[in-house]
């Protein structure tokens, strides 16, 4: 089994080691409840670097009121097992007393502007200061020398790629891509939440991905093709947040250019919310 860690000095001592060894530290972040996508970031990490921790710690800072902190899945022995198959050498565990040693509502906070003010931050208040918050607390507690993300929260990963920059942590971002089920639903830990009635619904967000990346390609107006999106989501019975098409930064793009794009999509099915993106060249 793979070593389970959760006092800041043993997880200290252990990484101390490894560098005076000489060795590479890669690190990949989670809220437990693993599946495959997050396992193949430990492999992506394991590529360039020699020991791989993964974190798994449900972090309330990043919850808003009435979502789903008290009910999100925790299951930290099958995660354990999982990341010992997946090649990783270490978990860490931290309480939340360890993390937020004056209590998540007194803690010092992390904000990152400009790229957390759409979208998500929108319609997630406070929830990318949570995100930063708990990202700059892990690096500093592992100091790792890479640290892997998915690309599935795409803006997450553009917070925290500004996030490591403006403060210079020392720490290269790897991006993984999103790993999806069979009919094209990208794999989710709040997948589980969906009904069996919910579940073959719920791939109708990646199939208008493509529609709007297709119809982006044939010259329809932006506008249009977010209409025409948000509109096929609602008639399958999704209460959509957003169905954009953006820059690859999140700028909203130029008419006509033909810089790389990214679609996203944020609905909920049900009591579900669930997100994905689809990255494509114009065309």
């Amino acid at each position: 089994m793979i070593p389970v860690v959760a006092d800041l000095a043993s997880l200290r001592q252990t990484v101390s080691d490894w560098r005076r060894a000489g060795l590479r530290i890669g690190f990949v972040p989670t809220m437990g409840n693993l599946h495959a996508g997050h396992y193949s970031l430990v492999e992506l990490a394991r590529r360039h670097a020699d020991r791989i921790v993964a974190s798994v710690f449900v972090n309330p800072t990043q919850f808003g009121p009435g979502e789903d902190f008290s009910r999100y899945p925790r299951t930290p022995e099958a995660d354990a097992a999982g990341l010992a198959a997946a090649g990783c050498d270490l978990l860490w565990m931290p309480t939340v007393s360890t993390m937020y040693p004056h209590g998540p509502e007194a803690t010092v906070r992390v904000s990152v502007p400009a790229v957390t003010e759409t979208l998500e931050g929108a319609h997630r208040p406070g929830h990318f200061d949570g995100v930063a918050t708990v990202v700059a607390r892990l690096f500093n507690q592992v100091l790792p020398d890479v640290a892997a993300f998915g690309r599935k929260d795409y803006q997450q990963l553009a917070v925290i790629r500004y996030l490591v920059q403006d403060l210079a942590f020392p720490v290269d971002i790897l991006a993984g891509d999103t790993l999806r089920e069979e009919d094209g639903l990208a794999m989710s830990s709040r997948n589980q939440y969906l009904s069996a009635s919910e579940r073959p619904v719920a791939a109708m967000i990646h199939r208008t991905l493509q529609d709007m990346r297709s119809q982006i390609r044939a010259g329809e107006q932006r506008t249009t093709v977010e209409a025409n999106a948000s509109m096929a989501l609602a008639d399958h019975g999704f209460s959509v947040d957003y169905a954009v098409v953006r820059r690859s930064d999140l700028a909203e793009p130029d008419p006509g250019a033909k810089s790389p794009l990214v679609a996203l999509v944020a609905a909920r099915l049900g009591r579900t919310r669930l997100i994905d993106n689809l990255e494509f060249d114009a065309g």
